[in-house]
């Protein structure tokens, strides 16, 4: 059961705030790679490589790589590159009137686990959707991933509210249980309404402490660039 007190809140971006759908990256692979999209789909593992390029460790070059070597075809890198970037669709319905209407009461962060590629994706075509966060923590920026203790414990540090204060929401279940595990609170997205629901009862309630953390001044100026996508660094 959620807390009433809340002073930020946390969002992740896949199928939170971004639709995404990994069916398209297997798809495209398969229609240039000349093979079945099953073949690619039982070859491609979240392996040591994937894990590596998410928190920034090897280069796109190095990822792609390690990943044609896995699926066993050959597929150039600006395929590759096409497919990655093809998993993200638009915004979640309904989902930027939610954000603006939440971010005249809570100060809005996100914390995704995206590769350096999807970062630039982001930043330049959901740059209008990603607005109202004053900050957007990213695992290849920090070198930290959902769900482990330490992402959690230095977003919560960055942000500079209390953990049992922030309030998380993810589609990910394994990440819920980890930002529960290090004192958040936090939501499992299943669907649209998870969010609306959630942040309607919040948005009821009698107005929050606005909380003055590190990341005001970039609330303030109210934009996205590829720069403000970053670490918190």
């Amino acid at each position: 059961m959620l807390s009433d007190s809340v002073d930020a809140l946390l969002f992740d971006l896949g199928n939170v705030v971004i639709e995404i759908d990994f069916n398209r990256a297997l798809t495209h692979w398969a229609t240039h790679a000349r093979c079945e999209q099953s073949l690619i789909r039982d070859r491609f593992r979240h392996d040591h490589a994937y894990d590596q390029h998410e928190r920034g460790k090897i280069d796109l070059n190095t990822y792609f790589s390690a990943l044609r070597t896995n699926l066993g075809v050959e597929i150039s890198d600006a395929h590759l590159r096409d497919g990655w970037n093809a998993i993200l669709i638009g915004a979640m319905p309904g989902i930027a009137d939610l954000l603006a209407s939440a971010a005249e009461r809570f100060p809005l962060y996100a914390f995704t686990n995206p590769n350096p590629e999807h970062v630039t994706c982001l930043s330049h075509r959901f740059a209008d959707l990603l607005r109202p966060f004053r900050h957007v923590f990213v695992s290849s920026n920090i070198g930290l991933r959902k769900p482990e203790p330490e992402a959690y414990r230095h977003v919560v540090d960055s942000i500079g509210v209390p953990a049992q204060r922030i309030l998380f929401f993810d589609d990910l279940i394994e990440n819920v249980e980890g930002a529960r595990a290090c004192g958040l609170q936090a939501v499992h997205v299943r669907t649209g309404s998870d969010v609306r629901d959630v942040l309607s009862r919040l948005l009821t309630q009698s107005a929050p402490k606005r909380y003055s953390g590190p990341h005001e001044r970039a609330n303030r100026l109210g934009s996205v660039t590829p720069d403000s996508v970053a670490g918190a660094g």
